[in-house]
């Protein structure tokens, strides 16, 4: 069974260089804005590659040679947004799972010119995987051509970067095997409320990568169940 193990992570790294893809739409009111016009571009914009190490400082927004010129999209609080994949296949084609993370920009600065740094991500949305006590795991997001979220309607009025990942498990046995895709898109949320956003992390620093579920073989042993990474989903109802 672990040759079997081997193959299949040998088959996994067969497809991977065919198997890419980002995020360059927001959607927003049904609408599906244009690529890149709300999407801070990414350094695989033109690779699709993944981005693979959680201590670099592009596990924020993966944009680091990239010039800033995405512009801010005004959302209600309350009201759904999402992201487009474009790759090949133009979906997420790699068995993982998905989070989203919110984090408001200091007072006094545009979201277009803040690096997101500190302690400010909170998480909003995910999508994890389903695991049956050991005999077999399943991916929610397998497929998935976009993915919608709510904005919290508990969310206070401001500037905020909505960053998604996808963190692509097929190769993920070793350390530094999981594969992050990721986009930060720039939102004004408008008619928030008053609720405080949290647990608040920081990227990096939310992940080290030997988290149970980024440092993790799906599929021998099968996974008895699946923790999902980073904090709880705010808020929590």
């Amino acid at each position: 069974m672990k040759s079997f193990s081997a193959l299949i992570a040998v088959a996994g790294l067969a497809v991977q260089a065919s198997a890419h893809y980002v995020w360059p739409q927001l959607i927003s009111g049904g609408t599906t804005t244009d690529e890149w016009d709300y999407v801070r571009e990414t350094n695989n914009f033109q690779s699709l590659g993944p981005m693979t190490d959680v201590t670099s400082t592009d596990v924020r927004c993966y944009d680091s040679t990239e010039s800033g010129t995405a512009s801010t999209l005004s959302v209600a609080a309350g009201s759904t947004i999402g992201f487009t994949v474009s790759g090949n296949p133009a979906n997420l084609y790699h068995p993982g799972v998905v989070n989203v993370y919110m984090a408001q920009a200091p007072s006094g600065t545009d979201v277009a010119d803040w690096d997101g740094s500190g302690d400010a991500w909170f998480k909003i949305y995910q999508i994890s995987a389903v695991t049956d006590g050991g005999s077999t795991i399943t991916f929610p997001a397998t497929g998935m051509s976009s993915v919608t979220f709510p904005i919290p309607s508990e969310l206070p009025s401001g500037q905020y970067l909505v960053r998604i990942e996808h963190i692509a498990l097929h190769v993920a046995q070793s350390y530094g095997g999981a594969q992050f895709y990721i986009a930060c898109g720039q939102v004004e949320v408008t008619d928030g409320g008053s609720g405080t956003p949290g647990p608040l992390v920081a990227f990096p620093g939310a992940y080290t990568g030997y988290e149970p579920g980024i440092l993790i073989d799906i599929y021998y042993p099968i996974p008895a169940n699946y923790t999902q990474p980073g904090p709880a989903v705010w808020p929590a109802s």
